[in-house]
């Protein structure tokens, strides 16, 4: 995601220039001396100063970006992308914001423009905002019929470069308006840019972009959005005053006040029904707490049995007596109750489904653990090569089968003993080597005794001996 993430201005040096934004001489930044050089302005040169360089995922070779702390004014940093077709963004920042938009670049975006929309060399994405979980990234969402608006389509003839200007960076005020008249800045950068060696066409100088979803009259204001997102109005300009970045940023500023095109507002409110407040809420409808039903299950269930406890056992009842209200009765009472919860912990966490999904889930480590040993040339079925040290657990997997042992002791006997008679089937690994590789998983992190859990294991393994 891009939001929050706002540049104050475009670098002199830059390919691509930001609509709106005014230009900032970069000429004491060595940008045509590569990356390395761009890091090593700020890198460990002093209090408050940083920089660093990455090569690109997708293009690795040839692409790049990197980031530096303004060696003149600190509160600002210089953020460059470099592409060896698509030529450089150079951009300046506030130095908190360099950082991130350099991690946002790191798979696969050159340019953002219009609030979020993103441009990876061919296609134009609109805001990433649904997380997809088996690419570990946000979906891509292309944008409806975009084109791309070069800088030669903006420079019609008519705009007078005279009137523009470039700032230095010491005397740089991002709270100044922006330009009035942009194309005249516009204009500057290109004579200048023109002057450079080997400089860049004006046609591939990319802007803009254009699409019919980012139209105005097809913009939404914040109540469209608001409604489209479920919420008020006010809540969702409550959310745009404390810069909320769940919120997607506006695609347009029209009178001051913020609008967003329908397909960004659309994949918002898909965000939302599909984050984990929206998933509890389809989970907690009509409950009076807002519980899930789960939840609610457990709180009913004991609800009922404190309410016997309490008021219907008259051995009970009669500590309601004021003489009788004294911390030894209360203490007598609560643990009642808290027995109750104890011998009621197989009725929230039942055996029969806990159990087999643990048993799966070891097989499963074991099984990832001897693929990689097949993949490096070894047998699986070799047992001098399957040790019980090379048969770890997970770290969330050990915790959760020391949590039944500990909760479980004999269930979790039987279970073990099924996941020995399976491994022993399927790899022909002896039910003591399996034994000894959960005892070591188990041992390492648990909440018991170390000589609690060797005990529970010799009574469990057969074979096993004292440890």
């Amino acid at each position: 995601m891009v939001y929050n993430i706002r540049p104050l201005a475009n670098g002199l040096s830059t390919d691509h220039p930001v609509p709106g934004l005014p230009f900032v001489d970069d000429a004491h930044i060595p940008l045509d001396e590569g990356p390395e050089a761009i890091e090593a302005v700020g890198r460990n040169q002093g209090e408050g100063m940083w920089g660093r360089f990455d090569h690109d995922y997708v293009e690795p070779r040839t692409a790049w970006s990197a980031f530096t702390t303004d060696p003149l004014k600190h509160e600002y940093g210089w953020s460059v992308r470099y592409h060896p077709d698509h030529g450089r963004t150079v951009l300046l920042m506030r130095d908190d914001d360099i950082a991130p938009l350099h991690s946002l670049w790191q798979n696969g975006p050159l340019l953002y423009r219009a609030g979020g929309y993103w441009w990876d060399g061919s296609t134009w994405y609109r805001p990433g905002q649904i997380w997809d979980p088996v690419t570990e990234d946000y979906e891509r969402r292309a944008a409806r019929a975009a084109v791309t608006v070069s800088a030669a389509d903006m420079l019609d003839g008519r705009t007078e470069p005279d009137r523009a200007y470039v700032h230095k960076v010491m005397t740089f005020d991002p709270e100044e308006p922006g330009p009035d008249t942009w194309l005249d800045h516009l204009a500057l950068w290109a004579q200048r840019h023109q002057e450079q060696e080997n400089a860049r066409p004006l046609e591939r100088c990319l802007v803009d972009l254009s699409s019919p979803e980012l139209s105005g009259d097809r913009l939404l204001g914040v109540p469209e959005m608001a409604a489209m997102g479920n919420i008020t109005a006010s809540t969702l300009r409550s959310y745009l005053s404390r810069n909320n970045s769940e919120v997607p940023m506006p695609q347009a500023t029209i009178s001051g006040r913020d609008h967003w095109s329908r397909p960004v507002a659309e994949d918002w409110a898909e965000s939302r029904r599909r984050s984990r407040e929206g998933v509890r809420e389809v989970m907690t409808a009509g409950d009076r707490h807002n519980l899930s039903p789960g939840e609610a299950a457990v709180r009913d269930r004991f609800a009922a049995n404190f309410q016997g406890t309490l008021w219907e056992r008259p051995d009970v009842r009669k500590r309601w007596i004021l003489r009788s209200r004294n911390e030894a009765a209360v203490q007598e009472v609560s643990d009642v109750l808290a027995w109750n919860v104890a011998t009621s912990l197989k009725s929230v966490l039942p055996t029969d489904l806990l159990g087999p999904t643990i048993r799966h889930a070891v097989l499963d480590d074991f099984a990832g653990m001897l693929d990689r040993k097949t993949r490096r040339g070894k047998s699986a079925e070799d047992k001098s090569e399957i040790d019980a040290w090379k048969l770890p657990l997970s770290l969330p997997l050990a915790k959760m089968l020391d949590w039944f042992i500990r909760h479980y002791p004999d269930s979790a006997q039987w279970y073990i003993g099924e996941i020995m008679n399976e491994a022993h089937r399927r790899w022909n690994i002896p039910a003591t080597v399996t034994g000894e590789a959960l005892r070591l998983s188990v041992v390492r992190d648990s909440k018991l005794p170390a000589d609690v859990v060797n005990e529970y294991f010799t009574r469990v393994v057969p074979g096993e001996q004292s440890s």
